[in-house]
């Protein structure tokens, strides 16, 4: 699915590590981040990723859960994200080693949606994709790599779900 005129991949994905990021345990996902980050920006087709002043996003927090942490990015296309997700060898070798570490989530960690060309979500946004996709399974407004939607313009929230919210 090649990006469709004025839009562009989100993603995001969630991890709770079984031991904290300080501890040596984790020295290897710590270790290896400023690498990763370093080819996501510049691997082609990337556009944005979300981090705080440290470089990363290590510190910033999801679903009110001081325990887990997030991934989010924006792509030029769904392409693009398979190509540095599951081909680069060094997004791949921590890929690899993630359930040493990071164990399963009893609900979906990672949802990917179309946003307009230059925006940037928001944490809040991202919450309410993940939590849609695990309520409704994959639409157009949240996906999955496994079952993708085209870029539309359109999404299947609409104001008829404006009683819907995503619990923290």
């Amino acid at each position: 699915m090649r990006r469709v005129g004025h839009f562009e991949l989100a993603q995001v994905n969630v991890a709770t590590p079984s031991t904290p990021l300080s501890s040596p345990e984790l020295a290897w996902f710590t270790d290896a981040l400023d690498a990763v980050n370093t080819v996501a920006d510049a691997a082609p087709g990337f556009r944005w990723r979300l981090q705080s002043e440290a470089g990363d996003a290590t510190s910033l927090r999801v679903f009110d859960d001081d325990d887990m942490i997030i991934n989010m990015s924006v792509w030029a296309s769904l392409e693009a994200l398979a190509d540095f997700v599951y081909r680069d060898p060094t997004h791949v070798a921590v890929l690899r080693q993630r359930r040493k570490s990071f164990p399963p989530l009893a609900e979906a960690h990672q949802t990917l949606w179309w946003v307009p060309a230059g925006h940037r979500p928001s944490i809040t946004e991202a919450e309410e994709r993940l939590c849609w996709l695990r309520d409704h399974g994959p639409t157009s407004y949240a996906f999955t790599f496994k079952t993708p939607f085209p870029a539309s313009g359109k999404n299947e929230a609409t104001t008829a779900d404006a009683g819907w919210f995503c619990p923290a």
